[in-house]
């Protein structure tokens, strides 16, 4: 897949090289634009550092922003830009701390048009392939109907980018700037799960059969699922991102895609968030594809998967099943997300299994996540409540009625909590 699927394609334009000290921001955003530019290691930083340095010289701009690793989304730069995001993950929580952050409360397919219409697209790439053509690098995700649409586009070439295979590519003639650099990829910290992490993590292995097909989101409970799964035969991956873990399983034989009825052979992912080793794995590998959440997302490729385990992860549970994805009390620090995408068609696929494992209670102060009433709110009905996994079991909420549910939530619930949660009404 090398075009934009349903995409209409930008007309050929004047490239522009520039070099990185001869980029002044206000050259190409005007007051008020809407920047967006890609997340996590995918970010064009020195073209994002410019952008910020430029801020007052611009005059003002909203800027669309994903998942953040960089010092871009620093309260500082408050003065003149509006920061817009899906959530208040990474380094966006300092910007949701100041009341700096416009949290779009949509889910996460649905990110790109809630951005639009952007009038500057920020990429970073890898150099030309001999056909003249970048690889998207890291990402797709959002990325795409942007290309497709976005006034300008300018990117940052870093030869150390990975060429990564993904659904869409863009030619050089299709970018107005471009400025080259070479600078290591920006990575996520280690991801260290505790014991009770790995514990939630043996449960929801225990659900899993070979052959299955993964969805996991981001975070200790995802990679400790990864931990525990090295002994299953014949995974598959279809997720919205990828980490490590998926690289080590890769690598080992145990996700080798063979199972899956589309993409057989292939894992499929919408953008890819870990370390240097990942990054390099999957530098022109062809056992994995980028791509678009118009297909990571798709209710009918989801339901297409076999056995789609989707593994995501809350902030609280309520005894029916409604789920919190997004805040703390009243502080904003996840996201919609695309949970709720995943459960969906996790229910549709044969042998799916519709997973939201998390601890019992909170780590640092010993609240219980099992809780009686939602103190935020409901990111994901409980309408779609599937299988809720903690370190005391599974509890399977399918198809139950709200007073089976009440068991089954109590009985994984901090045994402490259990008894101030069964009077609570």
């Amino acid at each position: 897949m090398d075009t934009f699927q349903g995409l209409k394609r930008r007309h050929p334009v004047a490239t522009r090289s520039i070099h990185a000290d001869d980029l002044h921001m206000q050259d190409w955003v005007t007051p008020g634009a809407m920047v967006a530019w890609g997340q996590a290691g995918a970010e064009p930083v020195t073209l994002t550092a410019a952008l910020m340095r430029d801020r007052h010289a611009i005059g003002g701009f909203r800027a669309g922003i994903g998942l953040t690793l960089s010092e871009a989304a620093s309260p500082a730069f408050g003065d003149a830009v509006r920061f817009i995001s899906y959530c208040a993950s990474a380094n966006n929580r300092r910007l949701a701390k100041a009341g700096m952050l416009d949290i779009l409360p949509v889910p996460y397919s649905q990110f790109a048009s809630a951005l639009q219409p952007v009038d500057v697209l920020m990429l970073h790439l890898p150099p030309a392939d001999k056909n003249g053509r970048h690889s998207l690098g890291l990402v797709q995700e959002y990325l795409l109907p942007l290309i497709g649409s976005a006034r300008i586009i300018i990117a940052e070439i870093n030869d150390q980018m990975p060429y990564v295979f993904g659904e869409a590519s863009i030619a050089t003639d299709e970018i107005d700037a471009i400025i080259s650099t070479s600078r290591p990829l920006l990575e996520l910290p280690p991801i260290v799960p505790g014991p009770i992490e790995r514990q939630v993590a043996h449960n929801v292995a225990g659900l899993i059969e070979d052959g299955s097909t993964l969805q996991l989101g981001l975070g200790q409970i995802p990679e400790a699922v990864l931990d525990a799964l090295v002994q299953h035969r014949n995974l598959g991956v279809h997720s919205g991102v990828i980490g490590d873990g998926v690289a080590t399983l890769m690598e080992t034989g145990v996700i080798n895609n063979a199972c899956k009825p589309v993409n057989t052979g292939v894992t499929v992912t919408g953008w890819l968030l870990g370390s240097r080793r990942l990054y390099e794995f999957a530098r022109e590998n062809p056992a994995i594809l980028v791509c678009g959440t118009h297909y990571t997302h798709d209710p009918a490729v989801l339901a297409s998967q076999n056995k789609l385990a989707a593994i995501n992860s809350a902030i609280e549970v309520d005894l029916t099943g409604q789920i919190n994805a997004e805040t703390v009390g009243s502080s904003y620090v996840g996201g919609v997300g695309g949970a709720a995408d995943f459960i969906r068609g996790a229910h549709r696929s044969p042998g799916g299994l519709p997973i939201i494992a998390l601890p019992s209670t909170v780590a640092t102060s010993g609240k219980s996540r099992i809780v009686a009433r939602l103190s935020g709110p409901v990111s994901t009905p409980r309408s779609e409540a599937g299988l809720i996994v903690t370190e005391h079991g599974v509890a399977d909420l399918r198809g139950r009625s709200l007073h089976e549910r009440r068991k089954l939530m109590l009985a994984i619930a901090a045994p402490e909590h259990r008894e101030q949660l069964e009077q609570e009404k």
